[in-house]
């Protein structure tokens, strides 16, 4: 959160001073070291995300702020020049942008890397129990396909393939799960004609919907016929996402579904 905020606000003091050195210096117009700023900006901002792509949304965020920080100075230094003062229509319109801006960037720093222990004991209840609370949700993406067009499509045809080959997945855990301790995990595959499925690749991802940062991958070995199992330790108790995916020769199988991990506390 601090990374993010304080390279808004360097930008920002950067723009600033440099529409105040073009004013001084170069003996511009308020107006037109605006625009100067904002196009210097967008020209060494915009290659400079592209090859360091911080993400679609935090890219926006640097380069609204830094546009609207132009535009906010053009705006203020041109009204002190002429000794008019600023208009209220054009202050409240540029600040209306410039708030929402403001409040995204915070949004996105908060999503991205939570709030500081201060702020988190200050605006969230304390907890009952001896979970740790976490603030940040950077999103989980178990699968993309709905991104693209031609993924989606290959993925639709892919499940029709899949409803056609008929193989029938059971799958679960031989003891309950308790967060930090081992448990087995076993996926039991036939085929359509109820022969066990043998010689595949199984494996997959358990995915925490609150960070991925917690995410666990596991490959599964097969113990008997059709049988697949491994002792696995997921590291956090509450709500899991499972993507499955059994691989024999060129098919694949794959299941997306969820599960619970226990705190080993009872009731």
């Amino acid at each position: 959160m601090t990374d993010l905020l304080l390279g808004l606000a360097l930008g920002a003091g950067a723009i600033f001073l440099a529409n105040l050195g073009l004013i001084r210096f170069a003996r511009t117009s308020a107006k037109q070291a605006a625009a100067t700023v904002a196009l210097v900006t967008v020209g060494l901002y915009v290659p400079y995300g592209i090859l360091r792509w911080p993400g679609g949304d935090v890219f926006a965020l640097y380069l609204a702020i830094y546009l609207l920080t132009s535009l906010a100075c053009g705006m203020a230094l041109d009204a002190r020049a002429s000794g008019r003062g600023l208009h209220w229509g054009p202050a409240a319109i540029g600040g209306f942008f410039i708030l929402v801006a403001v409040v995204g960037a915070v949004f996105v720093a908060v999503a991205e890397r939570g709030l500081s222990p201060t702020l988190l004991r200050w605006l969230l209840p304390e907890a009952q129990t001896h979970h740790e609370v976490s603030s940040k949700f950077p999103g989980v993406v178990a699968r993309d396909f709905h991104q693209k067009e031609a993924l989606y499509n290959q993925y639709l045809q892919q499940m029709e393939r899949q409803r056609q080959r008929g193989w029938r997945i059971q799958k679960g855990w031989l003891t309950e799960p308790v967060a930090g301790k081992p448990a087995v995990f076993r996926v039991a595959a036939r085929t359509r004609a109820d022969e066990p499925l043998s010689g595949a690749t199984v494996t997959g991802r358990f995915l925490r919907p609150s960070t991925s940062a917690l995410d666990i991958g596991f490959t599964l070995a097969q113990q008997a016929p059709g049988v697949y199992e491994a002792a696995l330790t997921l590291p956090a108790a509450g709500s899991w996402d499972l993507v499955l995916q059994i691989r024999q020769g060129d098919e694949l199988h794959e299941i997306s579904a969820s599960t619970t991990v226990g705190d080993g506390k009872g009731r």
